[in-house]
C-alpha cells in the first residue's frame, strides 16, 4: 500500500503520537496521578503540535532534499504552528481561569482583581522546546532505521 510507504506521513504521524503518548507518563511525574483522559487532549508536556509539525518539517528536508519546495513551505508551516502552540493555547487555559475566578468572585460579593489578562495567546516554552526536539528526534530515527530510496 502506497501510503504505509509514505515516509513523511510517517514520521508526521509518529511525531503528533509519541507525544501524545509521552503526555501520560510526564503528567503522572508531575501530578502522581494517571491522567488518561489526557491522551486525547490538547496540552501539556510535549507539544503534540509541535512535534508533529517537527518531524513533519525535518522528514521533507531528509526525503526531499533541503532546497525543495516541500522543505520550504514546511518550514514555513511549522513557523506558524510552533509560534501558535507556544502562546494561544496556554494562554487561553490562563483566561478559562480567570474568567471562572471573575464569575466566583461575583457569587461570592469578593472584589474583582483588575490584573490585565494577556490578548496575545499557548503551550510553556519548555513543552514547545519538548515538541520540537521529538519531532526532530522521530524524524532523524525515521531516517536512519528506513533511509530514502536513491533516485
Amino acid at each position: 500500500m502506497a501510503l504505509l510507504q509514505n515516509r513523511i506521513l510517517i514520521a508526521a504521524l509518529l511525531g503528533w503520537f509519541v507525544a501524545q503518548t509521552l503526555k501520560l507518563p510526564f503528567e503522572y511525574l508531575r501530578s502522581r496521578k494517571w491522567n488518561w483522559g489526557l491522551w486525547f487532549s490538547a496540552g501539556g508536556m510535549p507539544s503534540s503540535h509541535s512535534s508533529l509539525v517537527t518531524a513533519t518539517a525535518l522528514a521533507c528536508g531528509l526525503y526531499e532534499g533541503f532546497d525543495s519546495p516541500v522543505f520550504a513551505l514546511s518550514i514555513a508551516i511549522m513557523m506558524i504552528v510552533v509560534y501558535d502552540a507556544a502562546g494561544v493555547r496556554r494562554q487561553a487555559g490562563i483566561h478559562a481561569q480567570k474568567i471562572n475566578l471573575l464569575i466566583e468572585e461575583l457569587f461570592t460579593g469578593q472584589p474583582i482583581s483588575e490584573e490585565r489578562l494577556k490578548e496575545v495567546l499557548g503551550h510553556t516554552p519548555p513543552e514547545v522546546v519538548g515538541g520540537v526536539v521529538l519531532g526532530i528526534f522521530i524524524a532523524l530515527t525515521l531516517w536512519w532505521v528506513w533511509p530514502p530510496i536513491p533516485k
